[in-house]
């Protein structure tokens, strides 16, 4: 595969720079690729092509964008052993955790697009008017890289079947898994300027978009602090937003719920991922009286995940994706210790001469005014939060700036009812599953908009009123 071209106007071609950006592995340190470091005359020349584009693309048949997009999707089932590779290597994820994780369930939300496409009801008839959902336009992917397949398949995919054209600018970190996407839609037979990537830096290339005049949308994934910078750049020119941004996700522990199920729900989202998930439930709140009980349950099932290297493909547990963020969830460790947590299990990590691994740790005996209870470590950190009353609970778990997601365990009506006062865009109850057809998204500063089913595909379309006699 050619990671030194960049896919504008539907070729293969060369970076304005001439520059690099290094891929590494950062399970063992390895330089295991090289792409280009895309600028502002990249995203020029490539948000040009998908104006021309849009001219036509925008009128195309739903038919034929269904036809085209399948294409992509078989391609995808057929690459499927090489994605988990890819991202095995370049995030550093876990042989079975990229392929249960990063893979399989975002082919299958990819074909679950193309069905809400077919049935989506792009015109509605009232008695006076006819309510018309259009593209938007040309729209700005910037996607993060702890899921470099899921927020790709989430903004690529509903925006091309929806009619717009896109420009997307993976992370510079987990390019690769780009790349096999980008394979699939050249190969779809797309018309040229309808799909471009442009790799490179966010404050080269992201910026680029952001603030380009001929950009309609842009559709972000990262933290609120970037995700703050990126729409200042773009409400410049009032573009529509999209924002997927950070969280501080609670679990709640009711009197007389599943204690082990409600534990391994909450580990599995703080250790699966090394914890670099934004939905991960990094906050447990426990009974008071209980809280002994729940952490001998942490310790037991902590046990039951395997920490080491990707290679060992029955591992649970890998490194975190970078230096920078090594360096991040240790300054968080250190300052939890500070606070005055108690460390139930884990340590402060010394060095990473041989990767960037960072063994789980659990705080208990937490305050929710902690630094490591309100802001976002994103690494498989988690803090036990005892609490003496439900409604303190509830109070405890929407006392953050964030309201990504949550999870609540209990007696099934109870359960309900909390996870109804909770201030969040998704919670899961008892044994809840995750639903391809519901929309993800948060509250407060964890972002705007929803992705996901229905109502993440609307996303990508405008409204439009039309008075009819």
């Amino acid at each position: 595969m050619n990671f030194y071209k960049l896919y504008i106007n539907g070729e293969w071609v060369d970076g304005n720079s001439g520059e690099f950006i290094e891929i590494e592995n950062p399970a063992n340190k390895e330089i295991i690729a090289k792409v280009p470091r895309g600028n502002k005359v990249d995203v020029d020349k490539a948000v040009a092509c998908a104006k021309e584009a849009l001219k036509t693309w925008q009128y195309e048949d739903l038919e034929n964008r269904v036809n085209l997009m399948q294409k992509v999707v078989d391609g995808l089932k057929e690459n499927r052993e090489l994605l988990i590779e890819t991202i095995t290597k370049e995030l550093g994820s876990p042989y079975k955790v990229s392929r249960d994780v990063h893979v399989d369930p975002f082919i299958l939300e990819a074909e679950n697009y193309i069905k809400i496409a077919k049935e989506f009801e792009y015109e509605k008839i009232l008695s006076k008017s006819i309510i018309r959902r259009e593209p938007v336009g040309i729209v700005g992917g910037l996607t993060p890289w702890n899921f470099p397949l899921e927020q790709i398949v989430k903004k690529v995919v509903p925006a091309l079947l929806a009619g717009n054209c896109v420009v997307l600018k993976p992370s510079q970190m987990t390019p690769l898994t780009a790349y096999i996407l980008t394979e699939m839609i050249d190969k779809a037979g797309y018309p040229k300027g309808v799909y471009n990537l442009v790799c490179g830096r966010g404050g080269e290339v992201g910026n680029a978009l952001a603030i380009h005049e001929d950009i309609d949308m842009i559709s972000f994934t990262g933290s609120t602090e970037a995700g703050r910078d990126v729409a200042r750049l773009a409400l410049n020119t009032i573009k529509k937003l999209a924002l997927e941004l950070g969280g501080k996700s609670a679990t709640i522990l009711l009197k007389d719920g599943d204690y082990e199920l409600g534990v391994k729900a909450t580990l599995d989202t703080v250790y699966l991922n090394a914890g670099q998930t934004c939905n991960a439930y990094t906050r447990l709140l426990v009974p008071r009286e209980d809280l002994k009980v729940v952490e001998d349950i942490i310790l037991k099932q902590t046990d039951d995940y395997k920490f080491g290297t990707p290679e060992d493909k029955t591992v649970d547990i890998g490194p975190l994706a970078s230096k920078k963020q090594f360096d991040r969830v240790k300054e968080y460790i250190e300052i939890g210790v500070k606070e005055g947590a108690r460390i139930l299990l884990g340590e402060v990590p010394i060095d990473c001469e041989n990767g960037y691994y960072v063994k789980p740790v659990v705080f208990t005996d937490v305050n929710n005014k902690m630094k490591i209870a309100q802001e976002e470590v994103f690494g498989p950190v988690l803090v036990v939060i005892p609490y003496d009353k439900e409604e303190k609970a509830i109070e405890i778990a929407n006392d953050s700036i964030y309201g990504l997601a949550g999870a609540v365990f209990g007696p099934e009506d109870r359960a309900r009812e909390v996870a109804r006062k909770m201030r969040t865009g998704t919670v899961y109850v008892n044994e809840g599953e995750w639903d391809v057809d519901a929309p993800f998204g948060g509250y407060k500063q964890s972002g705007l908009g929803r992705e996901g089913g229905a109502e993440g595909y609307s996303e990508f379309l405008e409204i439009k009123s039309i008075y009819v006699k």
